[in-house]
């Protein structure tokens, strides 16, 4: 399975792709991080935001993609600006027909360090170890989307089958 995980932001959208699956030793594609400049107007730094999607889309044909799930913040603006970003990455999975799965930031780094409350050093550190990167991948966007891929390859196929399991049991429900 191939994942392009994706931790949006305004400023820094961070890209990560991965290959893989559970119980094997996962490879590591690519990451990058689009910036935009903070004076351009918000639809413009959308438009830019758009164009790397479709390129790590068109470039990595991902299986699925994989987005951090925007979470409650004190400062708005910048809740905002995450959710138009990832609001963009999830317009163009829909539009490939590439599924989506979404993620809190805990959940991210529950799966990747043990711990929901692990701050950017720890997840950058054990990002390193998992893909067996020479360096850690900076900046924390690059490393936080890479653990967002890494996440959903992990959990992925658990949630998959007990999404089976559900269906099954309300198929049989329904049967009686």
């Amino acid at each position: 399975m191939r994942v392009l995980g994706v931790d949006p932001g305004l400023t820094r959208c961070g890209f990560g792709v991965v290959e893989g699956r559970a119980g094997k030793p996962l490879v590591h594609l690519h990451h990058a991080v689009e910036r935009t400049p903070a004076d351009l107007e918000v639809a413009r730094r959308l438009a830019l935001i758009s164009s790397a999607v479709l390129h790590q889309i068109e470039i990595y044909r991902p299986d699925c993609i994989a987005v951090e799930r925007v979470f409650s913040q004190h400062n708005t603006r910048t809740v905002m600006g995450v959710a138009q970003a990832a609001g963009v990455a999830l317009l163009h999975a829909a539009q490939a027909g590439i599924p989506v799965a979404l993620y809190t930031p805990s959940e991210v780094k529950a799966a990747v360090t043990g711990s929901g409350r692990a701050d950017k050093a720890q997840v950058q550190l054990m990002v390193t170890r998992v893909l067996r990167l020479p360096a850690p991948p900076k900046p924390a966007d690059a490393a936080d989307a890479l653990a967002i891929a890494t996440c959903h390859i992990w959990r992925g196929a658990a949630v998959g089958r007990y999404q089976a399991a559900l269906a099954a049991a309300g198929a049989k429900a329904v049967r009686r």
